[in-house]
C-alpha cells in the first residue's frame, strides 16, 4: 500500500525541521548570547558562531530544495554541477568525509538528480566515522545509472531504510527518517526503473538506481 501524498508531505517536512533545528537554534542562541556580551573577544567569537550557523542553515536549505522540492527551473534536465554543489554544502562540513564525484553528463532528469541527491544523503549518514564516498552516474542506451560507493571504518544502514529504498513500505513503516529513501523508490517505481543496495561488508556499501533518462 502506497503512503498518501498529504502523509508523505508531512513526512518531509518532519524531516526537513529536524535537520534545521539544530542550525537555526546555534542561530537563536549566538544572538541571545550576543546581546548580553560585551567583551569584544567573546563578541568575535558569537559572530564567528553565527555566520557558521547561517551558512549551515543555507547550505541544508539549498541541499532540500533540489532534493525534495521543484528547484532546477522548467526544463525537464538539471545541471549536475547544480547537485555536486547541493551536496558538497551538505556533507563537506565532516572533515572525516572525502567526496568523490566521478559525474561526467552536464546534465540529468529532475528525477535521476532528485535520486542522486537522496541517496548521497543517506549514503553520507551510513558513514558513522566518515570514509569516502563516491558518486558517479552516467547515461546509456536509453537509461541512467546511478551509482553511490561508500567506503568506511563503520558503515550502518538501518534495515527498515534498506526495505524502503528496495521495496518501498506501507504507510505506517515509513518514517520522517526514512521518507529520502520511500521518495528514491518512489520515483524509481513510477518512472519504471529500479533501486538495490548491497550489504554493508568489508567497510563497503554500495547503492544503484536505474532510470529511464527520458523521464
Amino acid at each position: 500500500m502506497a503512503i498518501s501524498p498529504v502523509d508523505f508531505g508531512s513526512l518531509l517536512c518532519s524531516r526537513l525541521c529536524h535537520d534545521l533545528l539544530s542550525p537555526v537554534g546555534a542561530l537563536n542562541n549566538g544572538l541571545e548570547l550576543l546581546a548580553d556580551e560585551t567583551d569584544p573577544a567573546m563578541r568575535a567569537r558569537c559572530m564567528e558562531l553565527l555566520n557558521e550557523s547561517a551558512r549551515v542553515s543555507a547550505n541544508k536549505l539549498k541541499f532540500f530544495r533540489l532534493a525534495f522540492g521543484a528547484a532546477g527551473g522548467f526544463g525537464e534536465r538539471v545541471d549536475t554541477r547544480e547537485a555536486q554543489i547541493a551536496i558538497e554544502g551538505l556533507l563537506g562540513d565532516n572533515k572525516r568525509l572525502t567526496l568523490n564525484w566521478v559525474v561526467e553528463r552536464a546534465d540529468l532528469t529532475k528525477s535521476a538528480i532528485k535520486v542522486l541527491l537522496n541517496l548521497s544523503m543517506i549514503a553520507g549518514d551510513a558513514l558513522l566515522r566518515g570514509g569516502r564516498l563516491t558518486i558517479g552516474a552516467e547515461d546509456s542506451d536509453g537509461l541512467t545509472e546511478i551509482v553511490l560507493h561508500a567506503e568506511g571504518p563503520r558503515i550502518v544502514l538501518d534495515p527498515d531504510l534498506r526495505a524502503v529504498l528496495v521495496d518501498g513500505a506501507a504507510d505506517d513503516a515509513v518514517t520522517p527518517r526514512a521518507a529520502a529513501a520511500y521518495m528514491v523508490h518512489a520515483i524509481a517505481d513510477e518512472a519504471g526503473g529500479s533501486v538495490v543496495v548491497s550489504e554493508a561488508e568489508d567497510g563497503s556499501l554500495m547503492f544503484g538506481a536505474t532510470l529511464p533518462s527520458s523521464r
